[in-house]
């Protein structure tokens, strides 16, 4: 078994945040590069149902019973059966750091067959900058082994802060419905030793099984939305998430990072039940891709609340028109951040130091 780094990095400034349903035996696998770090654990469905986590971790554990003791009638914006409770996790952390990953993820092997520490690789992206504005041809220039190329500004080489690291998973692929159902055994067997930093102006899907984020700098645009149990819509939370943090990012300067680090997804989700809860999803992201591309926020917009506030007034404003459920989407959005800023009081409104950039 790999052993963890003697001294774990960020071992009191990060909490790992996994939802699930069932016992978390997974942990096994993780514990030597989980164990010295404190996880917040949200229990979806049947809050009577006892969740077992492996000794030697240490924990807390929220159900539904929990959500809505600590939010009251604000619980209402955080999802029931589905994963997007998750983000509950991400507003009672009083870390600056959060690493999510799902319970049917474990520990992958790099091509010479060593264990990947993808906790380690997160905090190495996050704590380096980011490069959105201009692409370095060699991928990300602050890895070892590689810098900037001819003919990469020498006014932009100093980068931005990173808020946001999105790694990918080897064996099953994050695909959608219809690909599952056409591509039903394929298997992703590629290892690609690349880290880049997601241009600006562009957006992409972002999947909430192997992430992190500087909570500090994005939190509280990492709201996985509206889903599941009494919604019309599920599967789309996180790249709900990913599109309005992809935004906000652009507008404060701030970058995404996507690529290393790899975890090994276990489990391929039904594709039957996948297409029911993804179907007018499928449908709406065609109106969904052009609204966020145009979205354009103004200059007053210099806290990640305000630009999510104004985000929520453009979806009502815009995407309400395509479906009654954008209204609703539009008005957790603003809940959201109420609740997110009475548990975090201090510092709820953080100042983006390098500020809107245009």
């Amino acid at each position: 078994m790999a052993s963890a780094s003697p001294t774990p990095i960020l071992k009191d400034e990060l909490d790992i945040v996994i939802p699930t349903i069932r016992s978390l035996d997974f942990l096994e696998m993780w514990r030597p590069f989980f164990q010295p770090y404190h996880l917040i654990i949200v229990q979806d469905g049947d809050p009577s149902k006892t969740i077992k986590v492996p000794d030697g971790f240490d924990y807390e554990l929220y159900n539904r019973n929990d959500i809505n003791r600590i939010l009251g009638p604000k619980a209402s914006c955080i999802s029931f059966k589905d994963s997007a409770c998750r983000c509950f996790g991400y507003m009672v952390s009083k870390k600056k750091y959060v690493f999510t990953i799902d319970d049917d993820c474990f520990v992958a092997k790099d091509p010479s067959g060593k264990e990947i520490n993808a906790l380690e690789q997160h905090i190495k992206n996050l704590l380096s900058p980011s490069t959105p504005f201009f692409f370095n041809t060699l991928y990300d220039p602050y890895r070892e082994g590689a810098d900037f190329v001819r003919g990469y500004p020498f006014s932009l080489r100093e980068g931005v802060p990173t808020a946001v690291s999105h790694g990918l998973w080897l064996n099953i692929p994050d695909y959608d419905a219809p690909t599952q159902l056409v591509k039903p055994r394929e298997r992703n067997t590629r290892y690609v030793d690349a880290i880049m930093t997601v241009p600006k102006g562009t957006l992409f899907p972002m999947c909430g099984m192997n992430l992190a984020f500087n909570r500090e700098l994005i939190g509280p645009a990492m709201y996985f939305g509206l889903m599941g149990d009494g919604q019309p819509i599920g599967r789309y939370d996180d790249m709900w998430a990913g599109w309005c943090t992809k935004v906000i990012c652009d507008h404060l300067g701030l970058g995404i990072k996507t690529g290393l680090p790899y975890i090994w997804h276990s489990k391929a989700s039904n594709p039957f039940v996948n297409l029911k809860k993804e179907y007018k999803g499928i449908y709406w992201q065609e109106e969904l891709i052009p609204f966020f591309q145009s979205v354009t926020l103004p200059k007053d917009c210099t806290t990640v609340q305000k630009c999510y506030l104004e985000l929520s007034k453009q979806v009502k404003a815009k995407l309400g028109k395509v479906d009654e459920y954008f209204n609703k989407l539009a008005d957790a959005m603003i809940t959201w951040i109420e609740a997110w800023d009475e548990l975090n009081p201090s510092g709820a409104s953080v100042e983006v130091a390098n500020g809107p950039k245009k």
